[in-house]
């Protein structure tokens, strides 16, 4: 079989990792997405008017807001900077968990840091909730072994599967389908699944190649139209609905209250 082909029909995960990475690895995950559980059920009780006693935000007498993401870089870097140096156990562990938090903290506000604006409770919030979408099933898939190669394979077999990897995720992304296009990266049925099904009406491959009243795009609209609307549900159970619009800095994001 052909580089390409297992490529493709590579379903079961290499082992690659120690059992001391795996374990700091599940470790990190975990914590990442304990992290982001607590902190998004934390701004989501601090939003609803029947939990007036839940803690409020974090402001300086000054009057500045201090955004929860602040303290989730600062502990990434510091414990980032512990693992550089190859702790023995159990402080890989305790830094990949610190760290894991930290990356909980900062991608629950990733639509802040992408806008450089308060959109925290805005529709470009949803971001944050595809931030962590992506990074849950990458840091997933590479728990579990998946590579997108054979590290057995020669140097010709390994640039051939990765050019093959990358051009496939690079169409999956271009019609729109972000997750699957980086998770396709590691795992390529997903990322073939978005090559091979109709673009999103508003990408870019939908904008160049569907015309604007042609069969295809007609198609595209009512698929993503419902496509759609099950996410959104999704994002808004995890999340929060969105007001509708950014928050002013008088109701900062998650720590403001129910005014936000």
């Amino acid at each position: 079989m052909s580089a390409l082909g297992e490529v493709v029909l590579k379903f079961e995960g290499e082992s690659f990792l120690g059992e001391e990475a795996a374990r700091a690895g599940l470790i990190l995950l975990g914590s990442f997405l304990l992290s982001f559980l607590f902190i998004r059920t934390s701004a989501r009780l601090m939003r609803s008017p029947k939990v007036t006693w839940w803690p409020g935000s974090i402001e300086t007498e000054g009057g500045l807001h201090v955004h929860h993401l602040v303290f989730g870089i600062v502990l990434m870097l510091l414990a980032g900077f512990v693992l550089a140096l190859q702790p023995a156990s159990p402080w890989a562990e305790i830094m990949a968990g610190a760290f894991g938090i930290g990356a909980g903290l900062t991608l629950d506000e990733y639509a802040l840091w992408l806008h450089l604006e308060d959109v925290y409770w805005s529709e470009q919030g949803r971001r944050s909730v595809d931030a962590v979408v992506i990074a849950t099933l990458l840091g997933g898939l590479l728990m579990m072994g998946f590579l997108p190669f054979s590290t057995g394979d020669g140097a010709l077999e390994i640039v051939a599967s990765m050019v093959f990897v990358l051009v496939v995720s690079a169409i999956a992304i271009l019609k729109g389908k972000i997750v699957l296009g980086v998770t396709g990266v590691l795992f390529v049925p997903v990322g073939l699944v978005g090559a091979i099904r109709l673009a999103k009406p508003d990408s870019p491959w939908a904008r160049r190649r569907y015309p604007e009243d042609g069969r295809k795009m007609v198609r595209a609209r009512k698929r993503y139209e419902r496509h759609e609307r099950r996410y959104q549900r999704f994002q808004d159970q995890v999340a929060g609905a969105p007001t509708g619009s950014a928050p002013s800095d008088a109701t900062a994001d998650s720590h403001s209250g129910p005014s936000a």
